[in-house]
C-alpha cells in the first residue's frame, strides 16, 4: 500500500550542486532587456508583490494609493530598464526589490505621477480586497515598514513552498493526505494526534509517523528551493537562511510554520 508522501516527494537532483535560479539568470543577463532575465524577473515579482505592498501601506499611503504605486514600481523595473541597477554586489534579489522601492517612493515626481502615468495599467494582478484582508492581519504595534518587509517576505517563502508542497500531494493523488498531515509539519503533537490522523488515513501511528517525517522533510526541501530562487549563489543561500531564520526569532515564530492553506 502506497503510503502518504512516498511518490509526492520530488527532490532536487545533484542536491549538493546550486541550480541556476531566477535572480542568478537576471543577474546573468548582459541586456537588461534580454527576454530570459525579463521572464524570471517578472515571475520574482509576481511571487513576491504583497511585501512591497504592506511596506508601502506601511509607509502610510492609502490602499488604492498603495496599488497605483506598487503597480507603477513594477512597470519600472520589468519595463523601464530596471535591471540596470541590479548587479552581482547586490547579491540578494529581497535586497534589490526593497532598495529600489525606497528609492522610488522618495522620488516626489513619482508619487505624484503614479496613477496619471499608470493609467489603471496593471503589471502583476491581485485582489485589492485580498490585499486589504491580509494587510488587516498584520501586527498592530508599531512595527517599521522595513520589519514588516523583512517578515512579509520570510512568510511569502514559506506560502510558496507550502503551496508546491501541496500541489505534489494533489499530483500523486494525496490531496487527503496532506489536509490530514499538514498539521504536524513543524511540532510534535500530542499522541491522541497521531492516532486521530491514523484512523482518518486508515493507516497504523507508526505509519503515520513515517509519513510526517516525509512531508516534513520536503516542506524544508521545498522551503531552501525557494529561497535559492532569490539568490546568486550558494554561499548568499545560506546566509541568507540564517537572515530569515532571525527574522522569525526576534518576531517571536517558528522559522518554519505549519504550512498555510494554499488553495
Amino acid at each position: 500500500m502506497t503510503q502518504p508522501g512516498e511518490h509526492a516527494e520530488r527532490p532536487p537532483p545533484g542536491g549538493a550542486s546550486f541550480a541556476t535560479t531566477h535572480w542568478s539568470v537576471v543577474l546573468a543577463a548582459a541586456d537588461p532587456t534580454s527576454p530570459h532575465a525579463m521572464q524570471a524577473l517578472e515571475r520574482l515579482c509576481r511571487a513576491y508583490w504583497y511585501p512591497l505592498y504592506a511596506y508601502v501601506r506601511r509607509r502610510g499611503y492609502g490602499p488604492e494609493e498603495a496599488e497605483d504605486l506598487t503597480q507603477e514600481f513594477f512597470l519600472r523595473i520589468l519595463q523601464s530598464h530596471g535591471l540596470s541597477t541590479a548587479r552581482p554586489e547586490k547579491g540578494r534579489f529581497r535586497s534589490f526589490l526593497l532598495g529600489a522601492l525606497k528609492h522610488f517612493l522618495s522620488d516626489a515626481r513619482d508619487r505624484a505621477g503614479a496613477k496619471k502615468r499608470g493609467g489603471g495599467r496593471v503589471i502583476i494582478s491581485w485582489e485589492q480586497d485580498l490585499a486589504e484582508e491580509r494587510f488587516g492581519r498584520e501586527p498592530l504595534d508599531e512595527e517599521s515598514p522595513d520589519r514588516l518587509f523583512e517578515r512579509r517576505w520570510a512568510l511569502t517563502i514559506l506560502e510558496q513552498a507550502a503551496a508546491r508542497l501541496r500541489s505534489e500531494y494533489a499530483a500523486a493523488g494525496q490531496a487527503q493526505a496532506f489536509e490530514i498531515l499538514k498539521a504536524h509539519v513543524t511540532a510534535d503533537t500530542p499522541g491522541s494526534s497521531y492516532s486521530e490522523s491514523a484512523a482518518s488515513l486508515g493507516l497504523t501511528e507508526t505509519a503515520v509517523k513515517s509519513a510526517i517525517h516525509r512531508l516534513r522533510r520536503r516542506y524544508r526541501e521545498l522551503v531552501r528551493e525557494e529561497v535559492a530562487h532569490t539568490v546568486a549563489d550558494s554561499e548568499q543561500l545560506e546566509e541568507e537562511i540564517r537572515h530569515l531564520m532571525a527574522v522569525f526569532s526576534k518576531s517571536g515564530a517558528a522559522f518554519l510554520p505549519r504550512p498555510p492553506n494554499a488553495g
